[in-house]
């Protein structure tokens, strides 16, 4: 969830930003990048041999036409690569016809983002960008960073480090929408300072943060950690981490509130909803699990999120989580990178001969927001998808859920609280 912040569209294209190591966005792995900074530009054989050429009667060197010096690409130079991305959605949902909630056909804009990222001459980043899906521009990531060798900086507006799913940018998920405990508990990019390290098969993450950029006299604080293991067995990727979540609401009038939809973002309505909750803090928890061997993939997550009440003598703790699997139909794997997944490129895209890269996936999603006397309700999602990508950049995904309530808060004529939501997604996706 992006915060909204009200500023003119025409100062929002104004704006620039960057390629960070750890970033959701980014396109490029923290190796990538490190490597990309430090590699001279002398021509050298494979084995480092240079292969500069002499004069065969006076040994002086021949000067050709001369490279661009590395401590120049290191400390005299800046990028700029704007980036962005287009994705609108449509469908329908069906909802028992005595519960009175709203269906049928529905479509949005879901983002149009757009920003840029690049680098800054001694290691420094950056990275702004603008959605104006909505009535207000809102602003998503807004930081610069600052890297050397396995160790990253971050300070500005960019994602906790709170799940797989979430850390996992929009562009390549398997399904339209996140899991549903991520949008449910709150998950969101936020005003902080943050520090990632990456060695070998490990990676941490930790940060400390205050509010979104449209929230900033709130004085809330919170705190976020992830540990991350990725090895490879034989040919396979592997990926386990956990993470921890913690925010002190600094503030008597604040409350938390979770809620969620069904499937897709286009309909108003939530079936399962805590209703305001007056708390003091709330403290989560996640475990991530997840393969990719070949065409096959498989993830799971679990995350526990606890709820401090002062007024309560029993602290509700609620959960939520899924188990998917994905099959390519074509020749193609899924990509993954700095403990999240990434892009997918088609090994034969439409263009060059190929019909692009088809990927089928199912998932169980479960959110459960009952515990110590609050009844938000328990969203059982039966989910399958279907993702062509004719290149890279481009994709059409079809999405059907089929969402069972156990005390669900919109009842049925008769009082009813337990039955089922069927939901059609599409969406239409570029970006650049």
């Amino acid at each position: 969830m992006a915060p909204a912040l009200r500023i003119p569209a025409a100062a929002a294209f104004c704006c620039f930003s960057i390629h960070p190591l750890f970033a959701q966005e980014a396109d490029l792995s923290a190796e990538d990048l490190s490597a990309s900074r430090t590699q001279p530009l002398a021509a050298t054989d494979a084995d480092g041999t240079d292969t500069a050429k002499t004069d065969a009667a006076t040994g002086v060197e021949i000067a050709e036409s001369e490279p661009a010096r590395d401590d120049l690409i290191q400390e005299d130079s800046w990028s700029f690569e704007p980036r962005g991305r287009l994705m609108f959605d449509a469908g329908f949902t069906d909802v028992p016809d005595a519960a009175g909630a709203s269906e049928g056909f529905g479509n949005e804009l879901r983002r149009a983002r757009l920003g840029a990222s690049g680098n800054i001459p001694g290691g420094f980043g950056y990275k702004f960008e603008f959605d104006f899906a909505g009535d207000e521009v809102q602003a998503t990531d807004a930081y610069l960073t600052y890297s050397d060798g396995p160790l990253e900086i971050i300070v500005g507006q960019h994602n906790n480090f709170q799940s797989l799913e979430e850390l996992t940018s929009s562009l390549d998920t398997t399904f339209i929408e996140r899991a549903a405990f991520t949008d449910a508990f709150g998950f969101e990019r936020r005003l902080g300072a943050s520090a990632s390290y990456s060695k070998g098969n490990f990676l941490l993450q930790a940060g400390i943060f205050t509010d979104d950029l449209e929230d900033m006299s709130s004085k809330n604080r919170s705190a976020d950690a992830r540990v991350v293991f990725m090895p490879k067995s034989g040919p396979a990727q592997l990926h386990f981490g956990a993470s921890f979540h913690y925010t002190h609401l600094d503030d008597p009038a604040s409350s938390l509130r979770y809620r969620q939809r069904p499937l897709v973002h286009f309909t108003a309505e939530r079936f399962v909803d805590t209703g305001d909750l007056g708390a003091d803090s709330e403290s989560g928890f996640g475990l991530e699990a997840a393969a990719i061997a070949g065409r096959f993939h498989v993830a799971a997550e679990g995350f526990w999120q606890s709820v401090d009440i002062a007024s309560s003598s029993s602290d509700p703790a609620f959960f939520g989580g899924y188990l998917e699997a994905g099959l390519f139909l074509t020749d193609d794997t899924r990509g993954y990178g700095g403990g999240k997944f990434e892009r997918t490129k088609p090994s034969r895209p439409v263009g060059d001969g190929g019909p692009g890269s088809l990927q089928f996936n199912i998932r169980y999603d479960h959110l459960d927001l009952n515990d110590s006397g609050i009844l938000g309700g328990v969203q059982a999602g039966y989910l399958a998808s279907l993702i062509w990508k004719p290149t890279g950049h481009t994709a059409l995904i079809v999405n059907y859920g089929r969402l069972q309530y156990t005390d669900a808060v919109i009842a049925t004529a008769t009082g009813d609280t337990f039955y089922g939501v069927d939901a059609l997604g599409l969406r239409a996706q570029i970006d650049f």
